[in-house]
């Protein structure tokens, strides 16, 4: 999860690891980038569009270089269908926006792990 907002970063850490996921956390896409590039299994990045430097899609190209089916949450404060519209998303990408109930978060993570193959 990449968010440089604490308190958000918390939020859904907290709510995440209630329902039983791991959480590996990052206030900026290089520390992500470094988790990334790393040994540890992820089944998915969640991540804001809005983090300093390196912004969230951006940071997808780069996860999407070292794993090449990952899917990715975006969180955003900005209008989804304007994002959408651009061609914002890729393939096996989704996208929540802020403010979000926390029980719309769980079902959105769900249903994108789910959709993973075993």
């Amino acid at each position: 999860m990449v968010e440089d907002d604490v308190s958000v970063r918390l939020l859904v850490r907290e709510l995440l690891q209630e329902l039983g996921y791991r959480v590996l956390e990052a206030g900026e896409a290089q520390s992500a980038i470094a988790i990334l590039q790393g040994p540890a299994a992820i089944a998915l990045l969640v991540s804001d569009v809005g983090l300093p430097g390196i912004n969230g899609r951006q940071l997808a190209e780069i996860a999407r270089q070292h794993r090449p089916a990952l899917p990715i949450l975006f969180v955003t404060g900005y209008a989804e269908n304007a994002a959408i519209r651009a061609g914002f998303l890729g393939t096996n990408m989704a996208m929540i926006t802020k403010p979000f109930a926390l029980d719309a978060l769980a079902e959105k993570v769900g249903e994108m792990l789910a959709a993973q193959p075993a």
